[in-house]
């Protein structure tokens, strides 16, 4: 059985939502889970709910970081962490995976001071899907790695083929780097640097895509850098949310109220794809961070995401491909 640790004290709606996302999931997934964190509270929460029957335990923190906190301090001051003591989980095999809503420089931390990094890897990655409308489409980067090098981008491609392959079953995947056009001339001199990275590579490189491409699920791998990748995660939301304000307004007393709210939360829920969670990608473990302001849907989920990489072995499979990059055998 997948065991998960979870950070409980980590996002907006901790513990209530954390404790009740963990509840669900063990309910419908069939794992064991550890809930990481200050014992009273948790407990306080479980309490609400029946869990006689799941496989669901409270494993006791006295510390919790908080947003703005310097975490490479913290791991330093504040070693018993929750999310820092879920991790340790993993480092020690007593966990297959750690899942966290919580504050995404102290989650990073974590994972590379505690886990390390795999062979050929200077910056872990994050990605997924980014827009529901195009559900076979990842984006790498998302957030962490704001300045890159050309390599870089190319260790983010083998890590997204890999998990187009290992955790959305895409043969083959197509692979392309998000630009200001489609000619190979265009680009800043990052993109231009890298696009011959790409071509000598065995991936599967289509070229550039722009940024209208990435709804029209144009590649399965968009890649580049953290900087750009944050932009566009954060305007999907902003503009999501917006789209689905202006229309319940525009719907309001016209369309019956229940069919308003289908419709309405059907679109929040494509738009704001990436709020459903995804690993950090390239260092030695499965870690999986959703958004600060997840409910216990979100986390229910990022939890699946969890269970469904260390199933689907992903490490070692990311292992291995990013040893064909460090040898040369990729680009």
């Amino acid at each position: 059985m997948v065991k998960i640790a979870v950070d409980a004290m980590g996002g907006d709606y901790a513990p209530q939502e954390i404790v009740k996302g963990a509840i669900q999931a063990v309910t419908e997934q069939g794992l064991e889970l550890a809930l990481v964190g200050p014992e009273e509270p948790i407990k306080r929460e479980i309490r609400k709910y029946d869990t006689s029957a799941l496989s669901i335990y409270v494993m006791n923190t006295n510390e919790v970081i908080e947003e703005g906190e310097s975490p490479v301090s913290a791991l330093h001051l504040k070693p018993d962490a929750s999310i820092f003591a879920a991790t340790r989980m993993v480092k020690d095999g007593r966990a297959d995976a750690v899942v966290s809503m919580g504050y995404t420089g102290a989650v990073m931390v974590a994972a590379i001071e505690i886990l390390g990094k795999l062979e050929g890897i200077k910056r872990p990655s994050a990605g997924t899907i980014l827009c529901g409308f195009a559900p076979n489409t990842l984006v790498f980067d998302l957030g962490p790695n704001a300045d890159c090098k050309p390599r870089d981008l190319l260790s983010f491609a083998v890590m997204g083929s890999v998990v187009a392959q290992k955790m959305f079953h895409i043969d083959n995947p197509t692979v392309a780097l998000l630009s200001n056009g489609a000619e190979e001339r265009k680009g800043n001199l990052l993109v231009k640097k890298a696009y011959s990275l790409f071509k000598e590579s065995h991936l599967n490189f289509i070229g550039n895509v722009e940024g209208n491409n990435i709804p029209q699920g144009k590649a399965n791998v968009i890649i580049c850098d953290g900087f750009i990748g944050n932009i566009l995660l954060k305007f999907c939301e902003g503009l999501g949310e917006a789209v689905v304000e202006r229309l319940s307004t525009a719907w309001d007393k016209k369309i019956p109220e229940e069919q308003v709210e289908t419709m309405v939360n059907d679109l929040f829920t494509l738009t704001h794809a990436a709020e459903e969670g995804g690993p950090i990608y390239g260092v030695n473990g499965v870690v999986v961070i959703g958004h600060g302001r997840s409910k216990a849907p979100q986390v229910a989920n990022a939890i699946r995401v969890a269970k469904q990489a260390v199933e689907s072995n992903l490490v070692e499979e990311l292992r291995s491909e990013l040893g064909k990059l460090t040898k040369g055998e990729i680009g």
